[in-house]
């Protein structure tokens, strides 16, 4: 009753303060965005470039568009990773056109009216003008074709909202090439650096040393200072730059197997699976009803099923019924419905007919029979196809090339391997209606049409709900403190993972990690997520257990990484004041090997720019110190990675002189071109304030 009371007697303030607040925001709201209120504006912002915000509504699109590539690209259904590619590939385009627009501006880089004429009609035609009105085998660009386009956009709004984009997307092309041109242009090789090179690369190292390995020393007999911390952290900075903000997480699945009753249970669905498949009197249709993996209704080749089944299916006759046998995690059953020899290959050339543009299918199918009345009695098939085909093989007179099944779409596979060579057949697909002209026939081999169905061992309700209330337990004990200790204690498994980015599609052990590593960037270190999170075979409880912001990381960020490297830094001070300690009164390196118990051992032909030591693997500081050493001369020791060397150079094997400068200044020059444009484009984000909010969405 208090609540209530309280309720009555300040209802008026709440309204009035209610409507008061209504009214700022929508006065505020029409001020920023008309229309909207402001705080759905800051909704939709996916990112920033120096304040330019990049919004949902236009990103999206952009994403979609790639995830469509992608798909094509890679064939399948889209997965997280592959959608984590198509968000990065929009996301580094936004960042692409605002950056380098804001440079062609400050450069004063544009395109003259008759450049741009010089890139649709000239000599010079941009590569998107060749793509859409060029002769693919010429490469010729028809500029009759190009003018009569342009002039046709007045009066078709259609044609002229594409040539907006294409013309917008010809001059972007041609501003980053300007751009490409003046960044590569401002690169300079001296004589000085090209001679450099040649030595580095020609000039030839013979020398001795004596090492004493970090491995000989226990790590655990090793305790670093923080002053050793500190010394490598501030020698070694410019390796702690993270680019951008990670998070690391500890977690713990449930799997979501079968057990023995889900087994059981699958097992008796087949059987009586089995029992309705071989009486049923609609073999295809019920195949595709019931199986969990579609394999087409058509014939196949031996070695497209599992091996076990198929060398069984294949030495079945027509007619048989093969099943129910358990491979893999599946049970299969098939239904031989025909076996026949085939052809391996055929090759084939074809005139497509849109029925859309010819009044439907029937009259399709009409021309087609037309066009093949006319062949038989002589018209040359290649012309008709140039003239009629709507395919990107009419330019080479309809030809398809040599195919094997399962390249094309059913009915027309069937057509060209169940027809004879010579044969003009014309079929029907979802593409149109087709006019085949079978050219060749290669191979002779068994192969057979299948019913078959494909049912997937796959766990319960039961052994799910089982596996979510283990998980939703865990989550109601665990806290941020004692995630892993109470896991532990209760048998659970602890996994990690480390660094993870905010558009990561990705992460060990996690098959569908991103509504995860979404609600793991809104949450705090030390955070248990609230949620138990459904992978594609379990269930997963996570904490976060580190943040790294962007930029150069704290000691204390990177403190247990870089404790294995502070070790070495404490072992190389011991193994350096032994070797000095051996070098006193010591004149020759045998002598030094003598007083530490190691060998000598010889290095011959090393070159500057592969500092690779035979048994030692890679050493940058001893080889930089063997070319920067008089020989004959005892070294101070030099702590390489993997342990303190002691050398003598034996001598020096100079090249002969360079026997062309310019060649030599060119070669580096294009080699150092080809990076300068990624660099510079680095160099525009990293002096850039870029904000990146993609995680919110994605």
């Amino acid at each position: 009753m208090g609540f209530m009371t309280f309720l009555r007697n300040r209802m008026g303030i709440i309204l009035v303060g209610a409507i008061g607040f209504a009214i700022v925001a929508f006065l505020v709201g029409d001020a920023i965005n008309v229309g909207k209120p402001f705080w759905a504006a800051s909704q939709k912002v996916v990112g920033s470039v120096d304040g330019e915000e990049i919004n949902i509504d236009e990103f999206g699109p952009k994403v979609d568009q790639n995830l469509q590539q992608f798909k094509q690209q890679y064939g399948g259904s889209a997965n997280p990773q592959m959608t984590a590619m198509a968000v990065d590939n929009a996301w580094n385009g936004e960042l692409a056109g605002l950056l380098l627009a804001k440079e062609y501006h400050r450069l004063g880089l544009g395109i003259s009216s008759e450049e741009l004429f010089d890139l649709y009609q000239g000599k010079n035609p941009s590569p998107l003008i060749v793509q859409y009105f060029g002769n693919p085998q010429t490469g010729q660009v028809d500029r009759a074709a190009v003018i009569n386009s342009l002039k046709q956009q007045a009066t078709n709004p259609q044609l002229k909202q594409q040539w907006d984009l294409l013309e917008a997307e010809v001059e972007k092309q041609a501003l980053q090439q300007k751009y490409g041109n003046l960044i590569k242009n401002s690169v300079y090789v001296t004589s000085i650096e090209a001679n450099d090179e040649y030595q580095n690369r020609n000039k030839l190292a013979s020398f001795n040393y004596v090492s004493l390995d970090y491995a000989s020393i226990p790590d655990a007999s090793v305790k670093p200072a923080e002053s050793d911390y500190a010394d490598y952290y501030n020698n070694n900075k410019k390796r702690f730059d993270n680019p951008t903000e990670t998070r690391s997480f500890e977690y713990v699945s449930f799997n979501v197997n079968p057990t023995k009753e889900d087994s059981a249970a699958v097992k008796n669905q087949v059987e009586k699976l089995a029992s309705d498949f071989k009486a049923s009197k609609s073999d295809s249709l019920f195949a595709a009803v019931n199986s969990d993996v579609k394999v087409p209704y058509t014939y196949i080749n031996k070695g497209k099923l599992d091996p076990k089944i198929d060398s069984a299916v294949f030495a079945l006759p027509a007619g048989s019924f093969y099943g129910p046998v358990f491979t893999g995690n599946s049970y299969k059953l098939v239904k031989v419905i025909d076996t026949r020899f085939s052809p391996d290959s055929v090759k084939a050339s074809h005139i497509l007919l849109d029925a859309t543009k010819l009044g439907g299918v029937d009259k399709a199918e009409k021309l087609a029979d037309s066009l093949k009345s006319l062949i038989q009695k002589g018209a040359s098939f290649e012309a008709l196809a140039k003239t009629y085909s709507v395919d990107g093989s009419k330019d080479k007179g309809g030809e398809l090339g040599t195919f094997s099944r399962g390249q094309m779409v059913p009915e027309f596979e069937n057509a060209a391997f169940n027809g004879q060579v010579g044969d003009l057949k014309v079929v029907r697909s979802q593409f149109g209606v087709h006019l085949i002209k079978i050219e060749k026939q290669i191979g002779s081999s068994k192969v057979a049409k299948l019913a078959y169905i494909e049912k997937n061992l796959t766990p319960s309700s039961k052994t799910k709900d089982q596996a979510y209330k283990k998980a939703s337990s865990f989550l109601n004990i665990a806290k941020g403190d004692n995630f892993s200790a109470e896991a532990k204690k209760l048998g659970y498994t602890v996994a990690i993972a480390d660094r993870i980015t905010g558009s990561q599609g990705y992460a060990p052990g996690l098959d569908n990690p991103r509504q995860l590593i979404r609600d793991g960037f809104a949450a705090k270190k030390g955070d248990v997520l609230s949620e138990v999170y459904q992978m594609d075979n379990a269930f997963v409880v996570a904490h976060v257990t580190d943040i790294k912001a962007k930029g150069i990381l704290p000691l204390d960020a990177v403190k247990k990484d870089i404790e294995p490297m502070v070790i070495n830094a404490v072992k190389a001070k011991m193994l350096t004041e032994k070797l000095n300690n051996a070098a006193k009164g010591a004149g020759t390196l045998a002598q030094v090997a003598q007083k530490v118990g190691k060998a000598v051992t010889p290095v011959t032909n090393i070159v500057f720019s592969n500092p690779i030591v035979p048994g030692a693997a890679q050493e940058n500081k001893l080889i930089g110190s063997v070319f920067g050493s008089a020989p004959g001369k005892l070294s101070k020791p030099v702590d390489g990675e993997h342990g303190v060397y002691v050398f003598t150079v034996n001598g020096f094997t100079n090249p002969a002189p360079i026997g062309n400068t310019y060649k030599q200044k060119e070669t580096m020059r294009q080699a150092i071109a080809q990076k300068s444009l990624g660099a510079a484009f680095q160099a525009l984000q990293d002096k850039s304030d870029i904000k990146d909010n993609r995680v919110k969405f994605y």
